[in-house]
């Protein structure tokens, strides 16, 4: 096939495309830097209109995983790129006659900060995001799904907390604020979570590509459906790094009250800095969320290849070699 794919910079999105192009499909990628992959490489910004129309032209599917993803930022960088980019991605595909579209989303947007037990795909709701990231990203998915129909299949697959070997979002900040006694337990720590070990996510891409148009006009959540309490989760990331493990523990509702109150010392402040707390990451630390995957598994034809006891040991396996 022939396929776009915005975003090849991120891990994620190096080793989807690097799958694509291992089966033989013709893969072109959209970013702003340079990927260093052998295929045809456009070098911009994904909110550019003329180039992104340019980019979908003779492409069978578009796969948009360029996004903002920070936990701290202005609304409007996180506006311009995740909703405005994904606005330019439906118009090139409009004027080019793409006929399918895989966009890619996050759980995030369904999550109003209660606990997520063994839940499906949930409507993306703007209003009761929890962060400008989780609320650009609604706007952006819910556009998307609305564009579905006769002449453009969309499919949003949402990936959650996808880590692995070479993770510069979650690990790295788990690790760093470790190796800085920076990370406590927030609440008691046993709440369940999910993630996505990052060969799963890719492999998951790809079966969405192939997916798309077969299924089409729904979410999917993405996951290694393998809840576990989150601080196991926190010191096994910890030991494969070879950092102490989270320190003290600190009540779920004084740490979503003290994210707050950072966050507006942060912006009224205007540190570059990312903060040390926010409301949404103590939510994520302190709130269960895990996903019933049954439907994705139907619907994409996918089934998780690496468990998270061996994406532990992936983990750690890499920081040894870094080291050695």
């Amino acid at each position: 096939m022939r396929i776009l794919l915005t975003g090849a910079t991120g891990l994620m999105g190096r080793l989807t495309a690097e799958r694509l192009l291992a089966r033989g499909d013709d893969v072109t990628v959209l970013q702003r830097r340079p990927a260093g992959l052998d295929t045809r490489e456009i070098l911009g910004d994904v909110t550019d209109a003329h180039l992104v129309a340019e980019a979908c032209r003779r492409q069978d599917v578009v796969l948009h995983l360029a996004a903002k993803v920070d936990a701290f930022g202005a609304w409007p960088d996180f506006e311009r790129v995740n909703v405005g980019g994904t606005a330019a991605i439906l118009a090139g595909c409009r004027s080019a006659g793409v006929p399918r579209l895989v966009n890619v989303s996050s759980p995030s947007v369904a999550h109003a900060g209660d606990d997520l037990v063994g839940v499906g795909a949930s409507p993306a709701d703007p209003h009761a995001a929890r962060s400008h990231y989780s609320r650009s990203k609604a706007m952006a998915e819910r556009a998307a799904l609305a564009a579905n129909g006769p002449d453009l299949a969309v499919l949003s697959i949402r990936p959650h907390l996808v880590w692995g070997p070479g993770d510069t979002q979650l690990i790295a900040r788990i690790v760093e604020r470790a190796r800085s006694g920076r990370l406590p337990l927030i609440g008691n720590g046993a709440a369940l979570i999910d993630a996505t070990y990052v060969d799963n996510a890719a492999d998951a891409m790809v079966a969405a590509v192939d997916a798309v148009g077969r299924v089409h006009g729904e979410a999917l959540v993405v996951s290694n459906g393998e809840p576990r309490p989150v601080g196991e989760v926190l010191r096994r990331i910890c030991a494969a790094a070879g950092v102490p493990g989270p320190r003290g523990r600190v009540p779920a509702r004084l740490a979503t009250a003290a994210g707050a109150v950072v966050e507006k010392l942060w912006r009224i402040d205007g540190f570059a800095s990312e903060p040390p707390l926010t409301r949404f990451l103590a939510e994520q630390l302190s709130t269960a969320h895990w996903f019933d995957q049954r439907r994705t598994r139907e619907a994409l034809n996918w089934t998780p290849a690496v468990g998270m006891d061996e994406g532990f040991h992936r983990l750690a396996a890499s920081y040894a070699a870094a080291d050695g």
